[in-house]
């Protein structure tokens, strides 16, 4: 297992946690392909508003395991990605695709399995003709993304880690899913949250102020 196919496997939440609860995309996303997790090294996006040519440019540069991140200057519900343009990312291998907007042909892209999440889904398209920038640093729900860095994605959202602290995260990630599996048959034996971390002290402690 690769250390980007352990990221994903730990989850978005542990590794949030684990990294020390910075870096996570603060809205609701869309999970377009139920169930998928993905995690990989983002290829960042910033198209013009309401327009998608960027898209069609970072599909010549897309390199395998890669996660799109696609962006515009402010976030609306225009589609930036819809069945041929994830036609052309699966092609190239990508891990999978976040955008900043909408997507449409979503049954479509279902069926293709891609894993991609989005803000909105809706029918509106976007134009082809302003410019953007690839690889420049972007900002997705108040999580600022490098290209580099590390987006782990699955239900619960999104989280990102910084591409130096990549063994670091992936590290703590897994102590804290050790931890949680000998919590977890603690608990399953009747044990209480409320007693093993403490909490009844820190409640006491509150009401004695």
């Amino acid at each position: 297992m690769t250390p980007y196919e352990e990221l994903a496997a730990l989850g978005s939440a542990t590794v949030y946690e684990a990294g020390g609860r910075g870096g996570y995309v603060d809205w609701d996303l869309i999970q377009v392909v139920k169930g998928a997790r993905a995690a990989g090294p983002a290829r960042t996006v910033r198209c013009g508003q309401d327009d998608n040519l960027m898209v069609h440019a970072v599909m010549a540069q897309t390199e395998p395991g890669e996660v799109l991140v696609l962006t515009m200057p402010e976030p609306r519900p225009v589609a930036l990605v819809g069945e041929l343009l994830a036609t052309q990312a699966q092609a190239r291998k990508a891990a999978a695709i976040l955008v900043d907007a909408s997507v449409r042909d979503v049954e479509e892209l279902a069926q293709m399995g891609l894993p991609i999440w989005a803000r909105w889904v809706r029918v509106r398209g976007a134009t082809k003709d302003k410019a953007g920038t690839i690889g420049q640093p972007v900002v997705v729900g108040g999580a600022t993304i490098r290209q580099g860095d590390i987006v782990v994605l699955d239900a619960d959202g999104a989280a990102v880690v910084k591409r130096e602290r990549v063994a670091e995260v992936l590290s703590a990630s897994r102590q804290r899913a050790d931890n949680e599996r000998i919590k977890r048959a603690r608990l399953q034996a009747g044990a209480l949250s409320f007693d093993t971390d403490g909490l009844r002290e820190r409640l006491e402690a509150l009401h004695a102020r």
